[in-house]
């Protein structure tokens, strides 16, 4: 597996956050990469990361005839139901709970008909995008941070709640517009999702240093 560096000079208007989760994850969609690091700027998503659970040898779930012809259930990967930690200490402006975790799509045959349904999950909006999540303010003006496809029913804080960084807010699941179980991190100028634009982040390494993390890199936390 190639294990891209990442950024060792974010910006310097980067958020600066903490690692989300524990255990080893393989970053995907990086804004280190590129900026959109998702393709659109469309609901603030323009330096958003995603984040993998794998295990030692950087697979997110066992091979099986499933992952090559059809989906998987959402249990059967790493990262489903790992807990999700606040990236940093703020307040909770806004959550969601309610969306079923769908199975997982490792197969190009079952990511065709899944990627064509695209245009109607962005049209309803950022439910059926996100999926479940938290959005956490540093301050009362912001930057907004979320954390997005949770899973369901896992949501352990509540809108005005005061949170501490590393504290579990969720567990990590499939809801939303997800292919397989993973956290979706991204900060953003407002919770206005239709005008909300992106801000840089970067994360702190576990060495001391801040960096964004590199496409395919294995972060350990």
């Amino acid at each position: 597996m190639t294990r891209r560096k990442g950024s060792s000079h974010p910006p310097a208007d980067a958020v600066v956050l903490d690692l989300p989760f524990r255990g080893s994850w393989r970053v995907e969609n990086s804004p280190a990469r590129r900026v959109p690091s998702h393709g659109t700027y469309a609901f603030g998503t323009s330096h958003a990361i995603d984040f993998v659970a794998v295990n030692d040898t950087g697979r997110s779930a066992p091979r099986s005839w499933r992952s090559l012809v059809a989906t998987e259930r959402p249990e059967v990967f790493f990262g489903f139901g790992q807990p999700i930690l606040a990236p940093l200490s703020g307040t909770v402006t806004a959550i969601l709970d309610g969306e079923p975790d769908h199975d997982g799509r490792r197969s190009q045959l079952t990511l065709v008909p899944y990627m064509l349904g695209q245009a109607e999950r962005i049209r309803k909006g950022v439910a059926a995008v996100a999926g479940n999540h938290v959005v956490i303010a540093s301050g009362a003006s912001g930057p907004f941070v979320l954390l997005a496809h949770l899973r369901q029913g896992t949501v352990r804080v509540r809108p005005g709640q005061p949170v501490e960084a590393g504290e579990p807010i969720g567990q990590c699941g499939n809801s939303g517009n997800s292919t397989e179980p993973h956290v979706h991190v991204q900060v953003t100028d407002s919770t206005d999702w239709p005008h909300a634009r992106g801000v840089p982040l970067a994360f702190r390494h576990p060495a001391g240093t801040v960096w964004v993390p590199g496409d395919s890199e294995i972060v350990k936390s």
